[in-house]
């Protein structure tokens, strides 16, 4: 699986073009420390588009619109709105994509997370601070059928400034549990497995990335992330290790993020076909 992602953020304050300031995103994927200040608002609308499955055809495309507000100098508070597209063709996959699908951005979940502060990366050696999140969703990702997923992350996130702020470096590790009962599909084929019954995932994730200001506002890094899937039945379901670059520029009030992130090594369950 490769993926783009692309994140724009509109801030109710200057981002400056030193050190990076409220919750600028400067990665694609690993996130900073840093909480917006009280009173604070930003609008953020990310696109993520995924694509290659090692057979058929699947493309699909994430849109995530989010408002988050500091209630203080610490907390910041945030709700967004999910929509998805999606094509899939001539792959069919046990469990995981039972028949070919094609629609456009349609609603695809809520989401609601706090963020809260504990040490500051401007202040202090080393910035910290949990992440909690709920998300709601009706549409699986993946296949692009009916699927209700309730799931709640707890992250941990650390974030250090170098060199007056020229460099950055982020490490995040989180948890993430879901229940997920999936609506039946019509006219599958003779034994495939699509279950229907409750699923219990638990996900592990493990993050870092370091990011250097080349120019004012300009801000060029890498970042990687491990993340590993427990589910009901099968235990450990899969790993995945993804890396790659990130593109940041921050202006005034509005800062944007382009991010390029290939699966570089996966293993766990394999379907006829698939890509080592």
């Amino acid at each position: 699986m490769r993926t783009i992602t692309a994140a724009i953020g509109l801030l109710a304050l200057a981002a400056g073009a030193g050190m990076v300031k409220a919750d600028e995103q400067v990665f694609g994927y690993v996130r900073g420390a840093e909480t917006l200040p009280r009173g604070a608002s930003e609008v953020v609308q990310t696109l993520t588009r995924r694509a290659d499955k090692g057979q058929g055809t699947y493309e699909a495309l994430d849109s995530k619109t989010e408002f988050e507000r500091g209630l203080t100098d610490r907390l910041s508070a945030a709700l967004a709105v999910k929509m998805q597209a999606i094509e899939t063709k001539g792959l069919l996959i046990n469990a995981y994509i039972p028949k070919d699908e094609d629609y456009g951005l349609k609603p695809s979940g809520v989401e609601g997370e706090l963020k809260y502060n504990f040490l500051s990366p401007a202040k202090d050696p080393i910035g910290l601070a949990a992440l909690l999140s709920l998300d709601y969703a009706w549409l699986d990702p993946h296949s692009g059928q009916d699927k209700d997923t309730l799931s709640m992350e707890l992250d941990l996130l650390a974030q250090a400034y170098f060199l007056d702020g020229q460099l950055i470096w982020v490490g995040q590790a989180g948890v993430e549990s879901t229940y997920a009962p999936r609506d039946g599909v019509d006219d599958l084929p003779a034994d495939f497995e699509w279950p229907t019954e409750p699923e219990m995932e638990i996900e592990v994730k493990l993050g870092t990335g370091l990011s250097y200001r080349f120019a004012p506002n300009w801000f060029i890094g890498g970042e990687a992330l491990y993340e590993t899937e427990f589910e009901t039945e099968v235990g450990q379901e899969r790993w995945s290790v993804f890396a790659g670059p990130s593109l940041h520029y921050a202006s005034g009030r509005w800062w944007a993020t382009l991010a390029w992130f290939p699966q570089i090594e996966g293993g766990g369950e394999f379907y006829d076909g698939q890509q080592d």
